[in-house]
């Protein structure tokens, strides 16, 4: 028996053996199951009592001690409700004693010193795999940038933020004793954002990323402020962030204003020992005490593109991976569709060498046809009178490779801007000075996201035009919808559309928000770079081409079943395997959200990029191998056979000629 159980948003297929398993077992499956997708603990304490299983149709509650095949049918569909009395705060319930689970704090650290970290640490550190220390070089920056901070308060010198206001009140002096106040006030009056909150995971990404950034010695802030915000992220003690109310202009300053709000012991924040409670609350049941802010350091923690940055280099890290998945998922489309390898030829992308384009199509080359991994399905079709394929198999290379460079073009700007002082006035010890400039405006992050964002938006418009290849019978010679009994059963047909309305969106998402500026603080901040819309749409567009690819690897999957006995390549079929066992084949109409959302988790957890890349390795090693070979029988071969010797390639189906030398007599050894 399958079950499919919705919970928390996500949906799961849980295999129930011979049903014999009851109820409360399912929930807690569900939970181990969630928790393993989102890379969180899996250990379960004891029993789960906060849950209740209900049908999907009529709500009916179902009971914990029941047998699930007593009451349950084949591919029923339930939903597993968290009744903890959470309130509002129920859609973070993730990680913790909320959801019934056993959280396990990490017990590795993660080094930070203002310049090293990555996007994949930071992704790391969301998921709350690491605790984080600094480093002692960090600390003394720390140490010194602050000393100088207090000799200049000690001289009585106006320096803005420090002791003056802010924005249009910079010229406003304030009293040595309204200093901390000032800090205070800023922080309150500019916990301003509306929305959702963010997530436990991007909220974490968001504090980690604001210690690093203050780690660089640049901001003033003191140790002892520093070391309670250690405390608190090492303890998974995190403010409630809504995601809304950015500009991107001196920063991300209502989002880090709730951040440090939550620091000083003021509205709600969450752990997984406490679930949501007031802030103060929270720190204290964790042996941790509120920041006492001391002059500038409200404005240390605030001023920043951290948000941007955060939710972009979560955008960045899933947007590599469905890339690379797409590649695959784009050679299990062409193989089903009979389509010719002949594009993906080498001397071709030699002749326009940029590098995401070479990339892909030697990725395409390790996954179709070769000596090496021989498919049925091509060889079915050898001497078909077909010369070249449509666009959107023809050139995946050309259009795949762009969104690779794209991606690589913005991992620079984003890992850059993560390493960067972003605060504003910046300190400097050893010149002695504080000075004003405007490293937090966003916009290097907002028009690098935007670009992410049309860049990555093509894989999607490639995968939808494919699907309708699959479905369309005039197309694809086969079933229309890819399914038996049509009219009967509507198969993919609306699948298709749910990848057409992605499609669409994305066209609406893919308008750059950083070409709008709205000018804000009574036009001090005159130019704006609307950069965390910039990264909310870029993750929403990665989203939406994780929905669509995983829509096509299906439709492709079912192809399949129409094609047998005949079989694809290896690593291909592995991808077929890894698909069928979250999602059956259909024989008749079944609801079919259940399996979209198994394979798309797929694609996100870079499940088909694993599965493959044993094979695509093996392939480049045996392209260096027949390289060596190729050394000493060149003198011997003509221009043809050192093209398809260098690319383990057989003759091609749609060729206009084939080899006549078979590869492994040109093989040296084992």
């Amino acid at each position: 028996m399958k079950i499919t159980v919705k919970i928390l948003n996500e949906t799961f297929t849980v295999p129930c053996k011979d049903g014999s398993q009851k109820i409360e077992w399912l929930a807690e499956e569900t939970m181990r199951r969630y928790r393993k997708a989102r890379s969180l603990p899996v250990d379960l304490a004891g029993k789960s009592p906060g849950f209740q299983v209900r049908r999907a149709r009529g709500d009916g509650l179902l009971d914990p001690d029941d047998p699930i095949v007593d009451v349950l049918d084949d591919n029923d569909f339930v939903h597993v409700v968290l009744s903890t009395g959470c309130g509002s705060g129920s859609a973070l319930v993730p990680a913790g004693t909320q959801s019934g689970l056993h959280y396990q704090e990490p017990i590795e650290y993660l080094s930070l010193d203002g310049n090293s970290l990555t996007p994949a640490d930071l992704m790391q550190l969301g998921k709350g795999l690491y605790k984080i220390k600094l480093t002692d070089n960090s600390l003394s920056k720390v140490k010194e940038a602050r000393k100088l901070l207090e000799n200049i308060l000690t001289e009585n010198k106006v320096c803005y933020g420090i002791n003056t206001g802010f924005g249009k009140f910079a010229r406003t002096v304030i009293p040595g004793n309204k200093l901390v106040e000032l800090q205070e006030n800023l922080i309150r009056s500019h916990s301003a954002g509306v929305g959702p909150p963010l997530t436990p995971e991007r909220t974490r990404m968001l504090f980690a990323l604001r210690i690093n950034v203050l780690a660089k010695g640049y901001s003033g802030v003191s140790f002892e402020t520093l070391t309670r915000m250690i405390d608190a992220f090492n303890a998974s003690c995190l403010p409630w962030i809504p995601e809304k109310g950015t500009v991107g202009a001196s920063g991300d300053l209502a989002p880090l204003s709730h951040l440090a709000q939550g620091m000083l012991g003021e509205g709600r924040m969450w752990s997984p020992k406490t679930g949501w409670g007031e802030a103060k609350d929270v720190l204290e049941a964790h042996g941790l005490k509120p920041v006492k802010l001391g002059p500038k350091e409200g404005l240390a923690l605030i001023n920043g593109t951290q948000l941007i940055t955060s939710l972009g280099a979560e955008a960045l890290e899933r947007a590599e991976g469905i890339a690379r998945q797409a590649d695959i998922v784009a050679a299990l489309t062409l193989d089903v569709l009979k389509g010719t390898t002949r594009a993906f030829d080498s001397d071709i992308h030699a002749a326009r060498p940029h590098k995401g384009q070479i990339e892909v199509a030697r990725r395409f080359r390790s996954l179709l046809h070769s000596e090496l991994y021989p498919s049925e399905i091509s060889e079915s079709h050898r001497f078909c009178d077909r010369v070249q394929d449509a666009y959107t198999l023809r050139c995946c290379p050309q259009v795949h490779g762009i969104v690779k460079d794209t991606i690589d073009f913005v991992r620079g700007i984003i890992t850059t801007e993560m390493n960067s002082a972003t605060d504003n006035p910046m300190v400097f010890p050893q010149r002695h000075e504080i000075i004003s400039g405007g490293n937090f405006h966003g916009e290097y992050p907002a028009k690098a996201l935007d670009y992410l964002a049309i860049g990555v938006h093509e894989l999607a418009s490639m995968s939808e035009r494919r699907i309708e290849r699959l479905c369309n019978p005039s197309l694809s010679e086969l079933p229309a919808f890819l399914v038996e009994e049509g009219g009967l059963n509507s198969g993919f047909m609306i699948a298709h559309c749910t990848a057409a309305a992605l499609v669409s969106e994305n066209k609406v998402l893919t308008h750059p928000s950083s070409v709008d500026s709205l000018s804000t603080s009574a036009a001090t901040e005159d130019h704006v770079s609307m950069g965390g819309f910039a990264a909310r749409k870029a993750l929403q567009v990665v989203e939406h081409v994780e929905q669509v690819l995983a829509i096509e690897l299906l439709a492709a999957c079912q192809a399949m079943e129409f094609l047998r006995p005949l079989h694809t390549t290896v690593p291909l079929e592995k991808v077929y395997d890894l698909v069928r066992n979250v999602a059956d084949p259909w024989d008749k109409d079944r609801f079919m959200s259940p399996d979209i959302d198994a394979v798309t988790r797929l694609l996100r957890e870079g499940e088909a990029w694993e599965t493959v890349k044993p094979y695509v390795d093996e392939y480049q090693r045996e392209v260096v191998q027949i390289d060596r070979v190729w050394g000493a029988a060149k003198p011997y071969l003509d221009d043809f056979h050192e093209r398809e010797v260098k690319e383990l390639r057989m003759g091609s189906p749609t060729s206009s000629y084939l080899s006549n030398l078979p590869l492994h007599q040109l093989r040296m050894g084992p």
